[in-house]
């Protein structure tokens, strides 16, 4: 292997470059530290984005804890990939036409996962994996990678605050170490080889939303899941119309438009 190597000379630098390029990191243990590092500048007055109604995350009362395993295994001598258990396959009928249309009971089973993960070891369902969130509760989701390999996750329709991340299995004293204060909130997040990460959010964005791995294969294989978040006031100032436009297919075809939301 060849390497090349160049050299950036501002002006009116004197000093000469190093004639030895520092050592790259080894491992994975800095990324931790560095993560650990991230934090919101709270002193800045500007105008910042408010995603989920507060920035005060740490003082929110959690309504529900969901905690998410990976897994990998054979499943009719093929590979797939799961989340507590279940991994995901597209259904005929796309989710959220079929909830929109009021027939969710004949594509998808809601919450065919707990908030738990399965004993370790245990075989994998493959099935639409929907999990059922209440309309604006607080929620905190831990996600275990019990691999060895890193992994990465991202939400669909959401910002969530990225509060901890630790070694080992997660467990409630695990909260002491949460930054509580000034996470950066985003949209994806790291869980390091046999770690757990952990965000908080208030599912306040009535929709179905992907939660999904970002690493292509275990996504093709199953590693995902669905949001669902219902507005009970079936309200405007919640979730909009489905456009009159929309394509149609699977078993909604044919149905009658459902009423409009007010």
């Amino acid at each position: 292997m060849r390497t090349a190597t160049g050299v950036a000379r501002y002006a009116g630098s004197k000093v000469p470059p190093s004639p030895e390029l520092p050592a790259g990191p080894v491992g994975w243990a800095w990324s931790f530290n560095q993560w650990r590092s991230f934090r919101w500048n709270l002193t800045a007055s500007a105008a910042r984005p408010n995603p989920q109604g507060s920035y005060h995350y740490g003082s929110i009362n959690i309504t529900r804890t969901i905690k998410l395993a990976s897994s990998v295994g054979l499943v009719n001598g093929k590979r797939r990939f799961g989340l507590n258990g279940v991994s995901h396959v597209d259904s005929p009928t796309p989710l959220k036409l079929a909830e929109y249309y009021g027939i969710s009971g004949k594509v998808f089973k809601y919450d065919s996962i707990g908030d738990e993960p399965p004993a370790s070891g245990a075989s994998i369902t493959v099935a639409p994996n929907v999990l059922n969130a209440t309309y604006r509760d607080y929620i905190e989701i831990i996600l275990e990678n019990p691999e060895r390999s890193i992994q990465c996750y991202h939400l669909d329709g959401y910002s969530f605050f990225a509060a901890g991340m630790g070694h080992g299995k997660w467990t409630p004293a695990s909260r002491r170490t949460y930054n509580l204060l000034d996470a950066v909130s985003r949209h994806t997040i790291q869980v390091y080889p046999r770690s757990w990460s952990a965000i908080m959010l208030t599912f306040d964005n009535a929709g179905m939303w992907s939660l999904r791995s970002e690493l292509w294969e275990r996504h093709y294989l199953g590693q995902q899941l669905y949001v669902s978040v219902v507005s009970p006031a079936r309200s405007l100032r919640d979730e909009y119309n489905m456009p009159d436009n929309t394509l149609l297919c699977g078993d909604v075809v044919g149905l009658p438009k459902p009423p409009s939301y007010v």
